[in-house]
């Protein structure tokens, strides 16, 4: 954390105030370093994993500089997903209201599901002064002609990776060459894959980027490892691991919505509290398991990446990996879901040969990663999938230190290399026994 407050980034009083009642003891990293640049109108590109504090680092800026007595769209602020466009309107109602604003700031959400001919007129009459939204629907309004964003000062893309995957940076670049040349950009994003870049080099002259550091995972989080070895059956070895763990919340990630729907099927026939999430789901349905998921109404979680994105989950207490994700970046963005404001939390992956590569990435940024199995419905100690092999290396490494420490005989007699390896063996041995020692 930041040994900075909230006063010395350049917020007004009446902001400053607002993140006192907001409880926001001090700034986290992003909001550190992105609120004073925003403040200043920069463009800017910010990269951090879920729970970073990314969403009041633009929303504090962007209100901050608010000038109610114009009658013009200001803000313009998408979302992927409906539902990070309602928790975005959400947190936009909260900061209105503890900053007495009520009635002077107009926020407007645009997006599907909602009666489209009453928001229309509702546009006829009243302009916002900040617009939050789905790319498609805040397009759709601006080209009926209720809607103009030209004059707004600054324009965010959140979850832009997310933006992409879903294939709304072509609606995000009809509103861009509908706005003002001079807007202010800010992308946020977990991840800033190639084509992601190619937009950003685009529109963005010389951003200010801001990057936290993504290899960080919460210092209370504990990861175990379970291999999963030939002819072993992962969804038996999931249900031994549901009986071992007494969750709070758990999410269960897999990587397609296939496998989300055979665990989430394994765990209500187990007799668990489940629901999936993926990005199939009818939208009645989505709209039904994300309010259940914010009343905390399940025990269980399956969902894919991409369906899991956006939506804040409260009081997660274990990540389960059934399927590990292929890039880094998404193990640590899922495992960030858990261990949240300083809590305690618990990533339990299971991996394969083919995920050896990315565990041992996760150890070289100093991830301390447990291999472990379940035994009589508990977790117990386990070989490395390297564990050969890292004892021959830590035996080479030995004898080369016992060799240096071997006194070299001033003559040399008949024997003398055999009393030499003796020797060698006996400083090898006291040497693996201070090893041993220094472990336990």
């Amino acid at each position: 954390m930041s040994n900075k407050s909230f006063s010395t980034l350049g917020l007004n009083d009446m902001m400053v105030n607002v993140t006192e009642q907001l409880y926001f003891k001090e700034p986290t990293e992003i909001q550190e370093k992105a609120i004073p640049l925003i403040l200043q109108g920069k463009c800017l590109v910010g990269q951090s994993q879920t729970g970073s504090g990314k969403t009041h680092a633009f929303l504090l800026p962007l209100l901050n500089n608010l000038e109610e007595t114009k009658n013009d769209v200001q803000i313009v602020i998408t979302a992927p997903t409906r539902e990070l466009a309602i928790q975005l309107a959400e947190e936009i109602k909260t900061i209105r209201k503890l900053a007495g604003k009520e009635d002077a700031w107009k926020m407007r959400l645009i997006i599907g599901g909602l009666d489209r001919k009453r928001m229309m007129e509702q546009l006829k009459t009243t302009t916002p002064h900040i617009v939050v939204g789905t790319p498609g629907r805040i397009l759709d309004m601006v080209e009926e002609g209720v809607l103009s964003i030209y004059h707004a000062r600054s324009f965010v893309i959140d979850e832009a990776d997310l933006m992409l995957d879903l294939k709304f940076i072509d609606k995000i670049d009809a509103l861009l060459v509908r706005s003002h040349k001079d807007i202010q950009i800010l992308v946020f994003s977990a991840t800033i894959p190639e084509p992601l870049t190619h937009f950003i080099k685009k529109y963005l002259e010389r951003p200010v980027m801001v990057k936290i550091d993504h290899h960080k995972t919460p210092k209370q989080l504990e990861h175990r490892m379970i291999e999963i070895k030939e002819g072993m059956d992962p969804f038996k070895k999931l249900i031994e691991v549901v009986h071992a763990i007494q969750p709070y919340v758990a999410i269960v990630f897999t990587n397609s919505k296939e496998m989300t729907e055979e665990v989430a099927k394994l765990l209500i026939k187990e007799g668990k509290n489940a629901v999936m999430l993926h990005g199939d789901l009818p939208s009645r349905e989505r709209k039904r398991v994300v309010k259940g998921i914010h009343q905390l109404q399940f025990e269980y979680i399956v969902a894919t990446d991409l369906a899991s994105r956006g939506i804040d989950i409260k009081g997660a207490s274990h990540v389960i990996n059934f399927e590990l994700p292929k890039e880094k970046e998404f193990y640590i963005h899922r495992v960030g879901r858990t261990a949240r404001a300083g809590g305690e939390g618990t990533a339990i992956s299971f991996y394969y040969p083919h995920d050896r590569p990315l565990i041992e990435k996760l150890e070289k940024d100093g991830i301390r990663l447990l291999f472990n199995d379940i035994k009589n419905g508990e977790f117990v100690a386990a070989k490395r999938f390297d564990d050969r092999k890292r004892r021959k290396n830590k035996a080479d490494e030995l004898d080369a230190l016992a060799w240096k420490m071997v006194k070299k005989p001033k003559k040399i007699k008949p024997g003398y290399k055999k009393k030499m390896i003796a020797e060698k063996e006996r400083i090898k041995r006291r040497l693996a026994k201070q090893f041993r020692n220094k472990r336990g």
